[in-house]
């Protein structure tokens, strides 16, 4: 018992004494000793790594779940140890509730079979979305996380202790100093004509005192400085080890953006996908040929041939900025018309198509010039375009 509290009283002064130094120092009263150059321009690389990796961590955090609540979830389950519980996709959501709806709407009509092929594309892009979202996790969120839980943590535990090293040495170093003064005053010999004998005794006393004063504070000043030197450098060496971090956050970053590119790369092909199932395709407006909003006057031909989406003839059978070739003006070939079966149900989306019925049969041809993704069909009176996935050619 005595032990521990010879122990807290020695901490208590320690810590008494490094308060005093502190406070001197704030207030300009006592000599502060200065890294060199190149330790501080560590130091702030050091913090600058730390607050930017932080805030790439949150926002990146933020891109992957929106939602606050379900971060708020998923951090306390990391921090009770416990599996994060498996979370439907926006997506996923989205073509459940699309499944759902055709299913109570009719699976049969064209409104029930379109909300079924969308909800299955949906649903590749939840999975997409859960791929993306589990691999950006563990090849950037985690090094990043692991760098601030472990590095950084070591390091800042250094640091503090080359901060209290450097109090102790400062405060050995203002002992010394005023060791030394007193010294120096109590070593001035007095006139012994002019003084007492007992002052004279009592002087050369506090002479001998005060020298023995400063050989102790300039063995604590060595042993301090000895301490400060060694905690310095290992503080220096972990300060280094920022450049290995950079470099092992680079290649997390490359991996980051290679899973992010996969990710929408397939987000694009299943929506192209599902245009083609649907009839649409990239870079065709159906029912207007003009962009949804005039070019600025203040813009250059050159800007405005670079800038403006290419609006295609529809199907290819007329030229931009020229009407559209009615289509009961249009005599078929002579040769080449063919019988096709429809695949299934097609709505038409304006008057120059065609709406289509799953299984039954219709005459198609192409005209010169045509988009060969599209053809003319005809069913009795009737004439307009018509998708080719939408049709099984005969013969």
């Amino acid at each position: 018992m005595d032990f521990n509290m010879k122990k807290l009283a020695s901490d208590a002064g320690i810590f008494f004494t490094r308060a005093v130094q502190f406070t001197e120092e704030k207030f300009g009263q006592a000599e502060k000793t200065e890294l060199d150059a190149h330790f501080e321009n560590l130091l702030t690389r050091a913090d600058s790594t730390k607050n930017w990796t932080e805030k790439i961590l949150r926002q990146t955090e933020v891109l992957l779940q929106p939602n606050p609540s379900a971060r708020v979830e998923e951090f306390l389950y990391e921090k009770l140890d416990r599996k994060v519980p498996s979370r439907v996709t926006n997506g996923e959501l989205l073509a459940q509730y699309m499944s759902e709806a055709a299913s109570e709407l009719g699976p049969t009509t064209p409104y029930g079979k379109t909300l079924i092929k969308v909800a299955e594309a949906e649903k590749r892009l939840g999975g997409a979305e859960r791929d993306f979202i589990h691999t950006a996790s563990i090849n950037f969120l985690t090094p990043l996380r692991n760098f601030l839980e472990g590095d950084w943590k070591t390091i800042s535990k250094e640091r503090r202790l080359l901060q209290n090293r450097r109090l102790d040495l400062d405060a050995c170093k203002a002992r010394l100093k005023k060791a030394k003064a007193a010294e120096a005053k109590a070593s001035t010999v007095p006139d012994f004509q002019e003084t007492r004998p007992r002052n004279y005794i009592l002087s050369a006393s506090a002479s001998a005192l005060w020298s023995d004063e400063v050989d102790k504070a300039e063995q604590e000043l060595r042993v301090a400085q000895t301490e400060f030197d060694r905690q310095a450098e290992v503080t220096r060496l972990l300060l280094e080890g920022i450049s290995s971090t950079h470099v092992n956050h680079l290649r997390c970053l490359h991996e980051f953006v290679e899973s992010q590119t996969t990710y929408y790369g397939q987000c694009y092909r299943h929506m192209l996908d599902l245009q083609k199932q649907l009839g649409r395709f990239p870079g065709t407006f159906v029912g207007t040929t003009e962009p949804a909003s005039p070019p600025l006057s203040s813009t250059s031909p050159t800007t405005t041939a670079a800038t403006m989406p290419v609006v295609p003839s529809v199907a290819g059978l007329a030229p931009p900025g020229e009407a559209a070739l009615c289509l009961e003006e249009v005599a078929p070939p002579a040769s080449g018309t063919r019988k096709a079966r429809v695949l299934y149900d097609y709505e038409a989306a304006d008057s120059s198509e065609l709406a289509l019925l799953a299984d039954e049969l219709i005459t198609v041809y192409s005209l010169p010039g045509m988009d060969p993704d599209w053809l003319i069909g005809e069913r009795g009176n009737k004439k307009g375009k018509v998708p080719v996935t939408y049709l099984e050619l005969l013969s």
